[in-house]
């Protein structure tokens, strides 16, 4: 967290959202990002407690749904099914930037993601907070930033902490975890740039086909 306050400062943040994991989900974070004329929205897990609870006493009282919008996304692909939803209230907005310093916050939300493949439903459940307003998100739009958010998840930490195993790297000396970052990158780039979808299943095609990785570097094989 130490390095967000600079990446934030030289960034062009003015008329932007900044979307996050619940590590960003801090008052000097949201303040930055307020200061220099953006928006946020961060998800919300335990490590901010009391918001955490707040926001998810809120959404099991039946009678808040009377100032709740929602939004609902259904993707298909091939035999898999996945449904987003999510519900979004204004009502904490003033308490939490008055009572719990929360600058900017403007509305909370609930964010399922169902899936469903082969008889097996996946479900999971997310508490977020933004500063956008109504007047500025609707509820598909909210959804919008959340899935687009889950896709740079998806698509780049998951790839590189579990495809490439960067979590339980042991090479931590010196510069060597720099370089072996930027070696990730460019062949995450090279995959993707070939049209690779499926990150883990094209490094297995190269591992077992010899010619392959000549003709992903534009090499005669």
């Amino acid at each position: 967290m130490s390095a967000a306050p600079a990446l934030l400062s030289a960034l062009p943040l003015e008329g932007r959202v900044v979307t996050g994991d619940a590590l960003y989900m801090q008052h000097s974070c949201c303040e930055q990002i307020i200061q220099a004329g953006g928006d946020y929205l961060f998800i919300v897990k335990d490590n901010q407690p009391t918001l955490h609870q707040e926001i998810a006493h809120l959404f099991a009282e039946p009678k808040a749904s009377a100032c709740m919008t929602y939004a609902q996304q259904t993707d298909q692909h091939a035999d898999r099914t996945e449904v987003r939803q999510v519900w979004v209230s204004p009502e904490l907005g003033s308490y939490l930037q008055q009572e719990l310093n929360w600058a900017g916050a403007q509305q909370v939300l609930k964010v399922r993601r169902q899936v469903f493949q082969k008889g097996r439903t996946l479900e999971q459940e997310r508490y977020a907070l933004t500063s956008l307003s109504g007047e500025k998100a609707s509820a598909s739009d909210l959804l919008r930033l959340v899935r687009g958010h889950w896709l740079i998840e998806n698509r780049l930490h998951y790839v590189r902490d579990v495809t490439f195993g960067e979590d339980a790297s042991q090479v931590r000396t010196q510069s060597v975890p720099q370089v072996m970052a930027a070696l990730r990158n460019v062949v995450l780039n090279l995959l993707r740039g070939a049209g690779h979808a499926n990150i883990a299943a094209a490094l297995r095609h190269i591992a077992w086909n010899r010619h392959a990785a000549l003709t992903l570097l534009g090499l005669p094989p």
